[in-house]
């Protein structure tokens, strides 16, 4: 539902062509970025029996490490700083929207853009630095890439929210590559870009603009959270900074979507801001969730040495709008080095429109791999994880078909159990009740499709062999095949 829909009535929105014809006559042309791998020498990141080698920091492996040769290959590999790569495109937008909307007194953009930091981290700037509880789901080693125990592959780029408040910044854009463990299909990758903002405000810039604005404060003390406000905010401060979170997000998807785009804001959770929201637009005549917002917690802000400030956060997914924007169907094809589909976004100016033409769609191949579950410590994302290790961007979808419990082993086991002495009886009922009645197959149904080329039975099953294989040795299932 949409808050504060009143003050929303009279955002005063620019004209539509004012990024072209105001004072900063800025060039859209394309230019080339800067990258951590831009001139090859740096190592590839590789595992060794003991350790994990990233950018030329060595992390001893431990329980934790999960990280696989798979996706280290894509780590350095900056596909949003690539000149023409269509998630480039998205980001030079967004950045050029801020760059213009955004101007101090002489003239230079008052955010700043931060698009090349490392994707190792620390578990604490991850986990920690947010608020995140130690309890929390998101730190699943299931959902997550751990180096081990103290380092981790970003999963969302708000890992580094705390550094750069710390270092000074009360105004900037953040673009990186992040890493999750999670399904398969043509919308979800275990890499994918995110780009984020951040905006604080001090005492006197929130309120420079309102009457008798020298008489209210940011913070109270004394106050109790509310759905509306945490307890060290005064109401007014918050309003006045959702307003500004709401008005610029609009003012920046109306930017990429069009001036007649319809938003609506629905309230959520984040454990690094209260209130929270995601935002919605219509799109050809469904709503699409875009990006997640919301006044940043004020431990955090204060943990970042700016307790005399509080201020707004948003994250927005690149490929989930390159996707929108741009008609492309399959999350793979932004990892795809086909010319037919890289010329398409050669373009001449960032806001040059284009619209993905569909490379020849090969056709699909099924294979079905069924298996009875390790007794504990499976979970589905291991599955995904080890076909993408070993299928790569041949696989196209995995699907749970079927979940099976065998329901008469523990009668035939306990005719068995019979014949045995009375003593043992016993003692093999119970063990039988706690672990075979609970024994579970999955069967999951694998789509393999080739982006560039069509593929054969053959070789299919030659991967798809190997995955069983791996299923058993590296999960500890049993085959039913």
């Amino acid at each position: 539902m949409t808050f504060y829909k009143t003050l929303l009535k009279h955002i005063r929105h620019w004209p539509a062509n004012w990024h072209r014809t105001g004072p900063l006559a800025l060039s859209h042309k394309l230019n080339p970025c800067r990258g951590l791998l831009t001139d090859g020498s740096a190592a590839r990141p590789r595992i060794t029996e003991n350790s994990v080698e990233v950018f030329s920091h060595v992390y001893p492996r431990d329980d934790m490490t999960n990280v696989t040769d798979k996706i280290l290959s894509k780590v350095g590999c900056q596909l949003h700083n690539r000149p023409h790569h269509p998630l480039w495109l998205i980001k030079e937008r967004i950045k050029d929207h801020f760059y213009r909307s955004y101007i101090g007194r002489t003239g230079n953009p008052l955010f700043s853009v931060h698009d090349n930091l490392s994707p190792v981290v620390t578990v604490e700037q991850n986990f920690d630095s947010l608020l995140i509880p130690p309890e929390h789901p998101s730190r699943k080693k299931g959902d997550n890439y751990y180096l081990n125990r103290t380092h981790m592959l970003r999963a969302h780029t708000s890992a580094h929210q705390k550094e750069l408040v710390r270092s000074g910044l009360d105004r900037f854009l953040l673009a990186g590559d992040v890493y999750r463990r999670d399904e398969i299909d043509s919308n979800h990758y275990p890499v994918f870009h995110q780009m984020e903002g951040v905006r604080l405000f001090s005492n006197h810039e929130l309120f420079a603009r309102v009457e008798n604005g020298e008489e209210l404060s940011l913070f109270e003390s004394g106050g109790r959270r509310t759905p509306q406000k945490q307890e060290t905010h005064t109401l007014e401060a918050v309003k006045l900074v959702e307003f500004d979170l709401k008005q610029a997000l609009t003012r920046l998807m109306r930017h990429l979507f069009g001036e007649d785009l319809e938003i609506r804001w629905v309230d959520c959770y984040f454990p690094f801001t209260h209130p929270s929201f995601e935002m919605e637009v219509r799109f050809q005549g469904d709503w699409l969730e875009v990006l997640g917002c919301g006044v940043m917690e004020q431990e955090l802000v204060c943990s970042a040495g700016a307790g005399n400030k509080m201020g707004w956060a948003f994250g927005l997914g690149l490929e989930r709008l390159a996707m929108v924007l741009f008609g492309i169907p399959d999350i793979r094809l932004f990892w795809s080095e086909d010319e037919r589909f890289l010329k398409q976004f050669r373009l001449s100016d960032i806001y040059q429109p284009v619209i993905f033409q569909p490379l020849s769609k090969y056709p699909p191949l099924f294979n079905d791999i069924s298996f009875w579950l390790p007794a504990e410590g499976y979970t589905e994302n291991d599955f995904y994880d080890l076909v993408r290790s070993i299928g790569g961007d041949l696989v196209e979808k995995v699907t749970l078909v079927d979940e099976f419990t065998h329901p008469n082993l523990l009668q035939s086991c306990l005719h068995t159990a019979c014949t045995i002495k009375k003593e043992s009886r016993l003692t093999l009922v119970l063990s039988l009740e706690s672990t075979v009645t609970k024994r579970v197959s999955h069967c999951y149904r694998v789509t393999y499709r080739h982006m560039e080329r069509t593929l054969t039975q053959e070789e299919v099953r030659i991967i798809h062999g190997a995955i069983e294989q791996a299923a058993e040795k590296e999960l500890g299932a049993q085959g039913r095949y």
